[in-house]
């Protein structure tokens, strides 16, 4: 066999590449994983996921020592140490990064570092080398959207830019509400910017429930963040003295900045692949169309993670990486789920998976929604939190639920609860029944159901 031969060649070794290489690994495949990056781990542990959330953690750890002293607990303002806030994120997700490495050497998966792109159906170049394979995973991810006709500036930043830490501005506005925006918000927020988000959609988080998403604007709002929904970047001028936002809709006029960051979502890489070549056919939004078991147009070629459209989702992407390593090694194996959860790690936490009212009115569905205040979880307000919600929304005749928004602390660690209960076909009354600890956040859930069933006694 030709050392430039491979059985299973994984492109992209982001959480949809690592886990599909190690996956077929332990199948028992001859596996080459190819990334241009020095790391493993792709977007998510090197640029997105992972160093995101050690930032928030740093921006709740901040609020947590602000605000103890309602508490009879005065701890004095934080003082930010910048470039040690970095190492630290740094060092997390260098600790998470030489892990992988690790995991690929114990299962023998061949590290390629390197940019291919299809030279026909069994062929690539990896940086002028010539390789063949039998099977390909495409798993090249995405990139930031940028906008047209905006200056190119340092003062610009992508989330990726955004995340490296460079400095905090006086003055930031970040254009974009979605999840990205929303958590850079908080994590600059938290560090001493005054920041502006703008959002073109008339909520924050478009899609979301909007009463979950109501709770999570007040809060925002409450935190100092100023939001404009309905609005539309028109023009952006950068002049030595600072930045220049024009804005049209809901809110009209200037808005002044030393930093703006671009959030707007992501396009797909699979225009870069140079696919046709292969016979896989890539849409004008730089997607692959693939089936249920991740196969392209081509058998032996299959497709994961961002590259295959939204949600664009670290899980997503590893649960397909999964399926194309067995479905390319004989087994039996398909996503058949549409329950792909969602979480805005902001203060505090957005969480949803499943359908929202708006959906289920769209599709035609039968449906009733319940609900529980966090105002009256003893938990939430022994433990410092403000307003939240936990609210499922459920079939009227045979008491399945459909689906569940959450907002509140750690309501992206409760939401796993609603989702395995969807996946299993649990009714109300078996969350009703499952005797949830006291006092707990997870307690809210099981009050939703018994105020559907009209068993609450908390209320």
């Amino acid at each position: 066999m030709s050392d430039r031969h491979a059985e299973l060649v994984v492109l992209g070794a982001g959480p949809g590449g690592y886990a599909c290489a190690f996956r077929a690994a332990d199948l028992g495949r001859t596996v080459v994983l190819v990334d241009p990056r020095p790391t493993l781990g792709g977007v998510c542990l090197n640029e997105g996921c992972i160093p995101s959330k050690a930032l928030l953690h740093a921006a709740e750890v901040i609020r947590d020592a602000r605000e103890i002293g309602d508490w009879g607990v005065a701890l004095g303002e934080p003082r930010i140490d910048l470039a040690g806030l970095r190492d630290r994120k740094d060092g997390i997700v260098g600790q998470l990064t030489g892990g992988l490495t690790g995991l690929a050497r114990r299962r023998k998966v061949r590290v390629v570092r390197g940019t291919a792109r299809f030279t026909g159906p069994d062929s690539l170049d990896i940086d002028g080398v010539a390789w063949t394979f039998d099977q390909a995973v495409i798993a090249v991810g995405s990139a930031p959207i940028a906008l047209p006709g905006w200056p190119e500036d340092e003062r610009i930043w992508d989330s990726t830019a955004a995340l490296e830490l460079r400095a905090v501005p006086k003055r930031l506005t970040i254009v974009g509400g979605g999840i990205i925006g929303l958590e850079m918000a908080t994590v600059y927020s938290a560090l001493g910017s005054k920041t502006t988000v703008i959002e073109l959609s008339d909520q924050i988080v478009p899609g979301a429930d909007p009463e979950a998403v109501g709770i999570l604007h007040a809060a925002l709002v409450e935190e100092g963040i100023e939001i404009h929904t309905s609005t539309r970047v028109a023009g952006v001028k950068a002049v030595r003295a600072g930045l220049t936002l024009t804005c049209e809709g809901a809110f009209a006029g200037d808005i002044k900045a030393d930093a703006i960051i671009r959030a707007v979502g992501r396009r797909a890489n699979g225009g870069l692949l140079n696919a046709e070549a292969a016979g896989v056919a890539v849409d004008d939004r730089g997607e692959i169309r693939v089936d249920a078991q991740c196969r392209t147009g081509q058998p032996h070629i299959f497709a994961i993670g961002d590259v295959t459209g939204g949600p664009m989702l670290a899980h997503r992407a590893t649960h397909q990486g999964h399926v194309a390593a067995e479905v390319a090694s004989g087994h039996a194996a398909a996503l058949d789920t549409v329950l792909i959860p969602a979480v805005a790690y902001t203060r505090p936490q957005l969480a949803w998976a499943g359908l929202t009212v708006a959906q289920a009115k769209e599709a035609g569905i039968a449906h009733k929604t319940t609900s529980f205040p966090w105002a009256a979880s003893g938990r939430n307000l022994s433990s410092g939190g403000g307003d939240g919600l936990t609210k499922l929304v459920y079939c009227p005749d045979t008491r399945r639920v459909l689906g569940a928004s959450l907002v509140g602390a750690n309501a992206g660690e409760l939401l796993a609860e609603a989702v395995l209960a969807m996946e299993m076909g649990a009714t109300l009354d078996d969350i009703a029944l499952t005797v949830h600890a006291h006092p707990t956040l997870s307690e809210t859930i099981a009050f939703a159901a018994e105020r559907a069933l009209g068993t609450l006694t908390d209320l």
